[in-house]
């Protein structure tokens, strides 16, 4: 999934990150009671339950890119918010910690925002599903790249870590 950052302005980011918070609020309800009525069986070793975690990987990162852009309106409360709706409290230490240490932005990895990203689905074993999220930095002929390995908790759908 490649997105691209809104370029008409602020206020219209702004109304693209609150677009985007509220459907993944919404996924995020619609998957609560499908996850609480499937029977306790033993989980399986590997599974494409991680399709919906995919999703919230990419619906995490197009709304973060967006308050991250617009975090001057609000002081970054939104990016703060979609970190603790999305993020695991153990993910949200240690990210707290990799920021005091490196001076950048923990999600990103970087100290300013991307232009676009896209997310890929990759295995899911143990609980867990792994998303690769490729950020584009430059535009033109030669764009520049930085890739994220994310790991999501199929439970509970909140993405558990962030490595590079």
């Amino acid at each position: 999934m490649l997105q691209l950052r809104d370029t008409q302005g602020l206020r219209s980011r702004r109304l693209i990150g609150r677009t985007l918070l509220a459907s993944a609020l919404l996924t995020a309800v619609a998957a609560v009671p499908a996850a609480a009525a499937a029977p306790a069986a033993a989980t399986p070793v590997r599974s494409d339950l991680g399709s919906s975690a995919y999703q919230q990987v990419a619906h995490f990162y197009g709304a973060y890119i967006d308050a991250v852009s617009a975090s001057t309106e609000d002081d970054g409360r939104l990016a703060t918010a979609l970190r603790t709706f999305y993020l695991t409290p153990r993910l949200r230490s240690e990210l707290n910690t990799w920021e005091q240490r490196n001076h950048a932005d923990g999600v990103l990895r970087a100290q300013n925002t991307p232009l676009a990203f896209r997310v890929t689905a990759g295995d899911s074993a143990a609980g867990h599903t792994w998303s690769t999220v490729r950020l584009t930095w430059s535009g033109g002929k030669h764009p520049t790249y930085s890739y994220l390995t994310v790991r999501s908790d199929l439970r509970t759908g909140k993405i558990s870590g962030i490595g590079d």
